[in-house]
């Protein structure tokens, strides 16, 4: 769950961490593995999300 001070990262902040494409970070949104919110019409992924993400991905390679 995100709070109030966490960080919160925009989608090219996301592309240079995962080193990965725009479309691939929107898929990665879109299909819910990695959680973000929308303030107006700007995304915003929370950086608790991205870490999660990289845990879960390298759980699933261990």
């Amino acid at each position: 769950m995100t709070t109030a001070t966490e960080e919160l990262l925009t989608v090219p902040e996301v592309m240079r961490l995962l080193k990965l494409g725009r479309s691939k970070v929107y898929d990665l949104i879109r299909s819910r593995r990695l959680a973000s919110i929308t303030i107006d019409r700007s995304r915003r992924i929370p950086a608790g999300a991205v870490r999660g993400f990289i845990a879960d991905r390298i759980e699933e390679a261990a």
